[in-house]
């Protein structure tokens, strides 16, 4: 161990002394009686002892490498890098300290290795007895990461990052999510919840398949349905007890429900307590305790004494009240968070980090892979994880199978999801630009697993060895754009999110001026079915007009006739015998009945009395006269006679046939005018 000779006698000296208090020797010692040597600081081993300097140093190493000890954690503070180099040598010391250093460098990271992270390392060498990096296992690494000392927690898991670039560990984790303490929502989420009921919903727990969100989901669920039964139904506990009218009396209450009921909101809830809840979640609700009995029964714990699918489903009232509503973002804020994702600066990141109060602290992400993360957001109508596994190469340019001299299309990779495979989608070349920039400034970094696949992926946004957490969209770079875009972090339809831009973007490709179609966009999500597409896409009022407006609902039931005016007669009405002033152009003769658009024979003129022939000598002398005005008159139609204008000459017959005991206007039928022979023929 090198040591110089004053802590070298007083080490013997102290160990000499406990072999004479024990009255046996060292290597028989116990890991309590080594414990009971150290003293549990370095201040009540110097008083204990009677001595000074680093003395308790060297008899750790003693305890270390002759007694085999192993408690560091239950000794105090010490210095975890002198230790290893007494008990390993400071050349395998500092050869694992470089290997660390040189992969840190290699994605980025500063020269100096953070205090922490040195705490860790030496803490995993010790604690692995061995000073070799590849020795360390992910055990040893959990070990470390329970000290009380915060950076030492923080150092092992950016080492445990390390270890997996350097392939000695599968991958590296994240303490605060991984290996954090039950949250108090948890805790309070299993209060009041009978034990044995608590018992079966941790068993299912541990045994469901589904996604891990959906598991969660599904277990605070079921966790409220447990206290629901302990406070109406204390003598049954177990869902081996539950039949079919327990399971529809839980299906009605679950229906009238409130926030706060059974539960204990936090957060957002707790200021909602006592609103009722809403159709989606009383539907999600009892789908969650539905997936839960289906379970039970599929894997044959319980009994089928009931059908779940038929028992715990909402009311037909409830079902009508869920449907697509997509919660699309205004244009004119969608506008401004596009123009504040295109014009992103380091300033920008600077101005948020002042705002937080890291002014000191360097940008945690460059500004090409913020821009295009904020890039992919605005125009790539992805979910959120689909952006967080996007990987290095997700773009090809594509030129057009049509027209070569054509821009290239821009395609994007979309990995795996929870609808589809992967699958490749176009997208505007401004994706492509941006990712294509990051991914020139990028460092390279190993590859990692992707958990839902089960592949080593190349990650695309990744720095200094770290991914972008999940939530940086929802938590840091939306309201970074809307900071500089000058608009409120919600509107209307609520908070801002990422997955809003989804449905964003498809209503706009839904509604555009050559809009893609329900499958074609279904295609683009990458939805499993049109039914999913309905609740993203939405159709604006806008199109909605412009469509009604070019279908012609009010021109198909209205037919504009040409109206002749006598001037003439016009001035001279009163003065004497009526005479016609008006006359309604059929187009093979004239129609002076003035309650026109009221006669029934309108659209197959009878001939009776008030019809006068263009080739009459009337009418000749009436337009040689210069005394008539053309004007246009709308005439609404039925139904019929709309059907004779679109259809032509066969429902004309039928219009006529309908009409033949109809009176015309002068009061006879059209078979009565035909018989007599007369009507415009006798006032020709």
């Amino acid at each position: 161990m090198n040591a110089a000779p004053a802590p070298r006698n007083s080490a013997i000296r102290v160990v000499t002394q406990e072999l004479i208090g024990r009255r046996h020797a060292y290597w028989a010692w116990s890991q309590d009686e080594w414990q009971d040597v150290l003293a549990p600081s370095e201040g009540a081993f110097h008083k204990r002892n009677g001595c000074h300097g680093n003395c308790r140093q060297y008899v750790m190493a003693l305890a270390y490498r002759l007694g085999s000890f192993d408690r560091l954690e239950q000794i105090g503070t010490f210095y975890q890098y002198r230790l290893a180099l007494k008990v390993f040598g400071r050349e395998e010391v500092e050869a694992a300290g470089k290997r660390v250093r040189d992969e840190m460098r290699s994605v980025g990271l500063r020269a100096e290795v953070p205090c922490g992270l040195k705490q860790a390392l030496y803490s995993a060498l010790l604690y692995q007895r061995s000073g070799r990096l590849e020795d360390i296992t992910v055990e040893t690494m959990r070990r470390v990461a329970s000290s009380k000392l915060g950076s030492t927690r923080t150092g092992t898991a950016a080492l445990s990052r390390v270890l997996a670039r350097l392939g000695i560990i599968e991958t590296g984790f994240c303490l605060w999510q991984e290996d954090r303490r039950r949250p108090p929502n948890e805790r309070q989420a299993s209060t009041d919840v009978p034990d044995e009921w608590l018992s079966w919903c941790d068993r299912w727990r541990t045994t469901a398949t589904l996604a891990p969100s959906s598991v969660t989901s599904t277990y605070y669920g079921i966790l409220k349905c447990g206290r629901w039964l302990g406070d109406r139904h204390a003598d049954i506990r177990s869902p081996t007890q539950w039949d079919r009218s327990l399971a529809l009396e839980y299906a009605a209450a679950a229906m009238k429900m409130r926030i706060g009921d059974w539960a204990a909101p936090f957060g957002a809830a707790a200021g909602r307590m006592g609103e009722p809840l809403k159709p989606a979640a009383i539907a999600a609700h009892l789908r969650c305790v539905r997936a839960f009995f289906s379970d039970l029964q599929e894997w044959e714990w319980i009994a089928p004494r009931f059908a779940p699918a038929q028992t715990l489903v909402p009311s037909r009232a409830i079902l009508a009240k869920i449907g697509p509503a997509p919660r699309v973002i205004a244009d004119d804020i969608w506008a401004k968070l596009i123009w504040a994702a295109l014009n992103l600066t380091e300033n920008d990141l600077r101005d948020r980090s002042k705002r937080r109060g890291w002014a000191d602290q360097p940008l945690r992400y460059p500004v090409a892979m913020v821009r295009a993360i904020a890039i992919l957001w605005l125009f790539g109508g992805l979910r959120r994880d689909e952006i967080h596994r996007m990987r290095v190469g997700a773009i090809r340019w594509s030129p057009m199978p049509d027209d070569h001299d054509a821009s290239p299309v821009c395609l994007l990779d979309v990995p795996v999801n929870k609808t589809s495979r992967a699958f490749t989608k176009p997208v505007d070349p401004i994706v492509g630009t941006a990712i294509e920039a990051w991914e020139a400034e990028r460092l390279p970094h190993p590859r990692e697993v992707d958990v839902k696949t089960g592949e080593r992926v190349d990650w695309l946004f990744v720095h200094k060895g770290r991914r972008v957490a999940a939530a940086y969209i929802n938590r840091s770079l939306i309201p970074l754009l809307c900071a500089k875009a000058g608009v409120p972090e919600t509107d209307a339809r609520g908070r801002i999110t990422s997955h809003r831009a989804r449905a964003t973007i498809a209503t706009q490709l839904f509604n555009a001026k050559e809009p893609l179609s329900l499958f074609e966009l279904q295609a683009w999500l990458g939805h499993a079915s049109p039914q999913a597409t309905q609740y993203y896409a939405a159709i604006t009022p806008t199109k909605l007009a412009r469509s009604f407006d070019r279908a012609g609902y009010f021109e198909r039931n209205v037919r504009t006739i040409e109206v002749l005016i006598d001037q003439a007669a016009q001035r001279t009405r009163g003065d004497g015998p009526s005479k016609p002033w008006q006359y309604y152009d059929l187009g093979h003769g004239y129609c002076t009945y003035d309650f026109f658009d009221q006669c029934a024979h309108r659209m197959a003129c009878a001939k009776c009395s008030f019809y006068q022939p263009k080739a009459s000598a009337r009418m000749q002398a009436l337009e040689a006269g210069g005394n008539l005005k053309r004007m246009l008159q709308e005439i609404p139609l039925t139904d019929t006679e709309r059907d004779a204008v679109e259809d032509g000459a066969r429902m004309m017959d039928i219009l006529a046939a309908g009409l033949e005991q109809v009176p015309a206007p002068d009061g006879r039928t059209r078979q009565q005018i035909e018989a007599s022979g007369e009507g415009w023929e006798s006032q020709a």
